[in-house]
């Protein structure tokens, strides 16, 4: 800008932009708006715009104006098609960042946070209004709350990638693949300043029992205010409904979904393994084990980075109860469900270990690894979310998995491309013609 003391008044519109960006919810004291979508900025000058003057907006991440490391965006603006318009000046811009500020001359001109856009119109209009309902939820006050601003943000600021290299996990907010699994390891606190603190002892000292819990904003706010320090005790629906309460703020489609039967497939064999002695005593400790049931989340997200595999995009399981590490760290996802139906196992992110929740089977064998018995009907039954504007159960188990007896176990080992082995050893009955 060529002279300072140019802008006398900035007006964001924030009343107007935030309606227009379904966030007025959230508050009107702060411009809050979503990607892709434009919105108004109001600039009273001191003197009038003259022919050929540019104008020079610059959207920044990350911190006000004194750190300018930070990727930004720059929007040269020059008089418009308005040129009776003289005493102000009013242009849309469209924004890309996650958290920017406006700067003319090193002064700020205003903040605004940038959510994602699930109000981008699709083709499927009846799927586009089931995502807008994942959004906005069942209980919609708990996104009411203005704290679920900084809370949410704090989360993002406050994880191992961004204390690692601030610019770089800043400039990747713009991808919901990064963020959900960001997400996913800042909910359990077993390897950051994560939310809570699981405990499944029976033992609640010094903490509360994971029942207690039916508001997933009174952890979030403890959390907050108790300066980023875990909240104790949660379990696998505490941990998911806490989790979908963030990917909705941020504007991600989320459910949360509940497997009866559940696997844990520690050694990635996709078998659930009873080692038994000769004698019939147990021979060996197994860390596999099925639990009656588990929850997790599902998040609707495009996955263009698996495209030359085919289409993967939709319903994408995260689990944030700590379970097993992924790329070192205490997460789990984005793993399409179309992939984990198909038996892609190769797949990004943790197939396998979701796979085998769903569909492993329960093999008995003596110490020797010869096997006795195989059950493959136990393991993944009435996965269930809730239904659409009701509270009836939905069943989403043909989702998952193929009627028992179908060719998903054969489709699976052709995935792999071979025979299926652990520890360099075939599995049971693992064998492709």
């Amino acid at each position: 800008i060529a002279q300072t003391g140019k802008f006398l008044k900035v007006d964001l519109h924030c009343q107007a932009n935030n309606s227009a960006h379904h966030t007025s919810d959230i508050t009107t004291d702060q411009l809050i708006v979503r990607r892709g979508q434009s919105f108004l900025l109001t600039l009273e000058m001191s003197r009038p715009f003259t022919e050929g003057e540019e104008l020079h907006l610059t959207a920044e991440t990350g911190k006000p104006p004194s750190h300018l490391d930070m990727p930004s965006l720059c929007s040269d603006c020059g008089r418009g098609q308005r040129p009776d318009l003289y005493d102000g000046l009013q242009w849309q811009i469209s924004e890309q960042a996650n958290n920017a500020f406006f700067y003319a001359l090193k002064t700020s001109l205003g903040s605004l946070v940038v959510l994602y856009n699930p109000w981008c119109s699709g083709k499927d209009r009846g799927r586009d209004k089931e995502l807008l309902s994942r959004v906005k939820g069942q209980n919609q006050s708990d996104l009411h709350i203005y704290d679920m601003v900084d809370i949410c943000l704090k989360m993002l600021d406050i994880n191992p990638k961004h204390l690692k290299d601030p610019a770089d996990d800043v400039s990747a907010r713009c991808n919901p693949i990064y963020v959900s699994r960001v997400v996913s390891a800042m909910i359990n606190s077993n390897d950051d300043r994560g939310v809570l603190q699981g405990c499944w002892d029976g033992n609640y000292v010094g903490g509360l029992n994971p029942t207690h819990w039916s508001s997933s904003t009174n952890i979030l706010q403890r959390w907050y205010l108790n300066n980023c320090h875990p909240v104790k005790y949660g379990q696998c629906w505490v941990f998911a409904a806490v989790m979908c309460t963030v990917m909705r703020f941020l504007g991600i489609p989320c459910r949360v979904v509940t497997n009866f039967e559940s696997a844990h497939d520690t050694d990635k064999s996709l078998t659930i393994d009873n080692f038994f002695g000769h004698s019939g005593v147990v021979a060996k400790k197994s860390r596999d084990s099925v639990w009656n049931f588990h929850v997790w989340v599902e998040a609707w997200m495009k996955r263009p980075d698996l495209l030359k595999y085919g289409n993967y995009d939709g319903w994408q399981v995260l689990d944030p109860t700590p379970q097993e590490r992924s790329q070192g760290a205490f997460c789990c996802g984005p793993a399409p469900v179309s992939a984990i139906l198909k038996g892609h196992v190769d797949l990004k992110y943790d197939i396998p270990f979701v796979f085998a929740e769903v569909n492993a089977d329960i093999v008995s064998a003596t110490g020797s690894k010869t096997k006795m018995n195989s059950d493959t009907r136990k393991v993944g039954q009435n996965i269930s979310t809730k239904a659409v504007g009701s509270s009836r159960r939905m069943d989403i188990t043909d989702s998952y998995k193929d009627k028992e007896g179908e060719e998903c176990v054969l489709m699976l080992m052709l995935v792999c491309r071979g025979p299926l082995k652990h520890n360099g050893r075939p599995l049971f009955g693992a064998t492709v013609d």
